[in-house]
């Protein structure tokens, strides 16, 4: 009962708040502050609010959801550590491990060169046409302006 009334009053000072919105000649704001402040009331009238009530003070609701919560961090930790040893996916090119290509193997090869010091010139992936070099040319110039 405290629930749905708490709601139905936030319901009236939010209809409120959109009355001087709507005064104030803001008629947009002042239909989404209405359509926000609607929300709670319908809830109550479709007695969701009395449902979630019930589920919040009820011992069997709190140890489903415990239950859902371990079974979803048991999920979460085995896909963890399937992708952090690279194993146990069916799908891949041969079981034997085989090791996979790179999508473009010379993008990272100014990064592979000598200790700290930054690559002259253009970067080790030539573009294949006149009009490939234009489309990337900004792209470079924001990359050498932070030494990547």
């Amino acid at each position: 009962m405290i629930a749905e009334t708490i709601c139905a009053a936030g319901s009236a000072a939010g209809l409120g708040v959109a009355a001087i919105t709507a005064y104030r000649k803001r008629f947009l704001a002042a239909a989404r502050i209405a359509a926000y402040s609607l929300i709670p009331l319908g809830l109550v009238l479709t007695g969701a609010v009395g449902w979630a009530v019930d589920t919040a003070f009820s011992p069997t609701a709190w140890v489903g959801f415990g239950l859902l919560g371990g079974a979803w961090a048991l999920f979460s930790t085995t896909r963890a550590v399937e992708r952090r040893s690279g194993g146990g996916r069916k799908d891949r090119k041969a079981a034997g491990g085989a090791q996979r290509e790179a999508v473009a193997p010379a993008a990272s090869a100014p990064s592979l060169g000598r200790g700290g010091s930054r690559p002259s010139g253009r970067s080790a992936a030539k573009p294949t046409s006149a009009g490939a070099g234009d489309d990337f040319s900004d792209i470079e110039a924001i990359l050498k302006k932070h030494g990547i």
